[in-house]
């Protein structure tokens, strides 16, 4: 079989990303797309690898980042891609790619990160969105098989799409060396490993560690970075974006790993999970897949009561959630043995034979 990769675009390199690489290499002999791609994180990431785009490649790289503002643009570049030739087509979506056109023979698998959050999410009636609502619900029903990469996403996609879909989680890196790595400090820290966005919601824990003075190091780049720094008091250091083996060390040592917004799966508390370490998260989304409250972590919500709401959110109830993840690690609550057995619940080798597996069902008789 003829076999098409898709991704939306590739202008950072997040979760999504992370996850559309294992399914190159799931895929050795597949033609891979995108709709426009940031040169620097192609050289970096996909060196190797021939990606094949749209017309909105030959856009400057500066309106690209702003994807946002090519949105009248993102469906037509969609549907002018040409995947006649291809038996079987596998978009790896969280807005547009989904949309392709195929031809009727074509078997067309979405694994689906979220139905358009930018589309969806926002309350207020507008025309204008409402317009690429309508094409991205319609968009939907050309694909054959929805997979979606938690619950929370299962119930995102029949509200919004009526549609069906099973559940198969992202591929974690869960083999972990770092044993082996040198010890990065030697006084007790906590760690964020993030894209550095509003939604992430680091402002919520970069508030709640000037307050508790406790040192907190924060690994990523992205548009809010400036904004945070400003905020931040000296306990807290930002370091950027940094190699695996970097970022590992520091999984290896911190205290434990925070995670303070609500995200439709979560990779890197998972990811700190396979380093034994707890996670101290936002109840609600993801989290509440991979966490195990008492055993490999923590939650807070937006009151003690339990109930989460992301308008009302506060530093406060984060402190609160500090507190009680402090007081286990002291007397010594979490075996970190358990931690990392959870953790390998969502391995790269778990989630190929999921994957394969539902390939061949939808192919089957092809």
């Amino acid at each position: 079989m003829k076999v098409a990769l898709i991704h939306d675009y590739l202008t950072t390199f997040g979760g999504a990303e992370k996850t559309f690489k294992v399914l190159i290499k799931l895929f050795p002999e597949a033609d891979v797309y995108t709709l426009f791609y940031d040169p620097k994180i192609k050289k970096k990431f996909f060196p190797k690898i021939e990606i094949k785009t749209s017309f909105l490649q030959k856009f400057p790289t500066s309106l690209k980042r702003k994807y946002r503002l090519l949105l009248p643009f993102l469906p037509i570049a969609v549907e002018t891609l040409d995947l006649r030739e291809f038996d079987l087509v596998i978009s790896s979506s969280f807005s547009f790619s989904k949309g392709i056109i195929t031809r009727p023979k074509t078997k067309h698998i979405c694994y689906c990160y979220s139905p358009t959050r930018y589309l969806w999410d926002a309350h207020k009636y507008n025309f204008f969105l409402n317009y690429f609502r309508i094409w991205d619900r319609q968009a939907s029903e050309r694909v054959d098989k929805f997979i979606a990469i938690s619950k929370t996403v299962q119930k995102r996609i029949k509200k919004y799409y009526q549609r069906d879909s099973i559940v198969i989680y992202p591929p974690v890196n869960t083999k972990i060396t770092s044993c082996q790595l040198p010890v990065t400090d030697h006084n007790e820290f906590y760690l964020i490993v993030s894209q550095l966005r509003k939604y992430k919601q680091i402002d919520l824990a970069v508030r709640a560690f000037n307050k508790l003075g406790l040192k907190l190091i924060i690994i990523g780049e992205g548009p809010e970075k400036y904004n945070l720094k400003r905020l931040a008091k000296k306990n807290i250091k930002f370091l950027g974006w940094q190699s695996n083996k970097i970022v590992n060390n520091y999984y290896q040592t911190c205290a434990a790993f925070i995670f303070p917004g609500e995200d439709d799966f979560g990779i890197a508390p998972v990811e700190a999970m396979a380093h034994g370490k707890p996670v101290l998260a936002y109840r609600k989304g993801g989290a509440t897949e991979t966490i195990i409250e008492g055993k490999t972590g923590e939650f807070f919500s937006s009151c003690l009561t339990g109930q989460p709401s992301q308008e009302n959110l506060s530093s406060a109830i984060l402190v609160d959630g500090m507190r009680r993840i402090r007081k286990n690690l002291a007397i010594g609550k979490y075996d970190s043995s358990f931690i990392i057995s959870q953790s390998q619940k969502f391995s790269q080798k778990r989630f190929k034979k999921e994957f394969l597996a539902e390939v061949e069902e939808v192919v089957k008789g092809f």
